[in-house]
């Protein structure tokens, strides 16, 4: 894109004014995979030594998160006092529990902060995290979205690939290719939770849309996420590494996967999806109420058809996805940037007026990819973190990088 003055600058502003040395509360999770996330990708992809240099020392300003009786981190750390807390933040009202999908997320760049830095804490840290989840009772197979970082036992028996789960699931697969498909212990989690969410999530609507549910204590809710539509992608990236008579059942449930979340877009004035959506009562992929039916410039979507794209150059994923810089130039373009809209369902919707950080480092790429040829990026040599920032695949086969050797 050759916006050499503009990472200039942004490198400058890294070196001189972005400091650690702040008082108040940062969350565990967010401060990984954008921070954290975006210094190691910036490293890899430039060479410039600053950007090594403040993601390990970001990373130490996170280990006290660690501080519990079983090694799970907390979900916030007060940077001034050097405490973790699982105060709640955001959306995500944990209590005094650890969410799933936050220190389930922690893998890919630990990893690399070890590497880089020689110090093997930050590896030791998540490789307890993988030991306590696989040592673990889980209910039918099923990963649960709250734990104690205390008793090490599960809070609540509510399962999502959506929300408070998602990215756990993601980072397992991911840590796989990450170690240049050595890391067996991830390969087989990755596997397994793949299999009880297909025999106690997996439905298929009257319709004949195939959706993964919510479960809460054996009772499913008939919705998903837009966070969940990233799981079409997932799918299709382990589709290759499961057992032979698995592979081609697993290309065809990401693509059905897929397909459901694209529909979502389709059923809406707008051709934007929906926060949530639901299976019930003769609507299929589509909100029920208006508390669920903005869109805040989410990438999910657009990250399954590009990964669908890549596996499959079916041009359908790329009409699809141009269908959305369609929809994202008429309904979310402002004067100022682009913006989410309140109502996916009103043809004259209300802007929020915020821009999401995750639309420029997720949405906005993953479009991008979506139509650049494969050897950008190509997913035989990186690896993307759930805010989308590239990491290299560890083709040395360095212990290093090696999860759960």
């Amino acid at each position: 894109m050759e916006l050499k003055e503009e990472f200039e600058e942004a490198k400058a502003w890294v070196e001189e004014s972005f400091h650690l040395n702040v008082s108040g509360e940062a969350s565990l999770f967010e401060v990984n995979i954008r921070y954290i996330g975006g210094l190691l990708s910036a490293f890899y992809l430039t060479g410039e030594e600053v950007f090594r240099i403040k993601a390990i020392k970001l990373g130490e300003k996170l280990l006290p998160a660690f501080d519990t009786p079983t090694g799970i981190p907390k979900g916030v750390v007060n940077f001034k006092s050097n405490r973790g807390s699982n105060q709640s933040w955001g959306w995500a009202m944990a209590g005094s529990s650890s969410i799933l999908a936050e220190f389930g997320s922690l893998h890919l760049e630990f990893l690399h902060l070890t590497e880089l830095s020689g110090n093997q804490v930050f590896a030791e840290k998540v490789r307890n995290i993988r030991k306590v989840l696989k040592d673990l009772d889980k209910p039918f197979g099923l990963y649960p979205n709250f734990l104690s970082p205390v008793s090490g036992n599960w809070m609540q028996h509510h399962v999502s690939v959506g929300g408070l789960g998602d990215s756990f699931y993601e980072y397992l697969i991911k840590s796989w290719l990450m170690s240049a498909k050595t890391d067996m212990e991830a390969k087989d989690m990755y596997y397994e939770a793949l299999e009880a969410i297909e025999t106690h999530l997996l439905n298929v609507s009257p319709g004949g849309l195939t959706y993964i549910a919510e479960w809460r204590g054996g009772i499913l809710d008939h919705k998903m996420g837009h966070l969940a539509c990233f799981s079409g992608g997932m799918i299709a990236l382990g589709a290759d590494d499961a057992k032979e008579e698995k592979r081609a059942h697993y290309r065809e449930l990401a693509a059905q996967i897929t397909k459901t979340c694209h529909e979502s877009y389709a059923r809406s004035d707008t051709k934007l999806g929906p926060e949530a959506f639901w299976f019930n009562s003769g609507l299929e992929a589509m909100a029920t109420q208006m508390s669920e039916s903005y869109y805040i410039l989410r990438p999910e979507v657009v990250e399954s058809y590009m990964y669908l794209w890549r596996q499959t150059h079916n041009p359908i994923y790329r009409e699809w996805g141009w269908d959305v810089v369609m929809a994202l130039e008429k309904y979310c373009r402002t004067e100022a940037g682009f913006s989410g809209i309140q109502d996916v369902y009103s043809t004259v919707p209300s802007h929020d007026n915020k821009q999401q950080t995750f639309f420029l480092a997720e949405t906005l790429k993953y479009l991008y990819l979506l139509f650049s040829e494969d050897d950008v990026l190509s997913l035989e040599d990186w690896v993307f973190n759930t805010e989308a920032h590239p990491l290299p695949v560890n083709h040395s086969h360095s212990s290093a990088r090696g999860g759960g050797r």
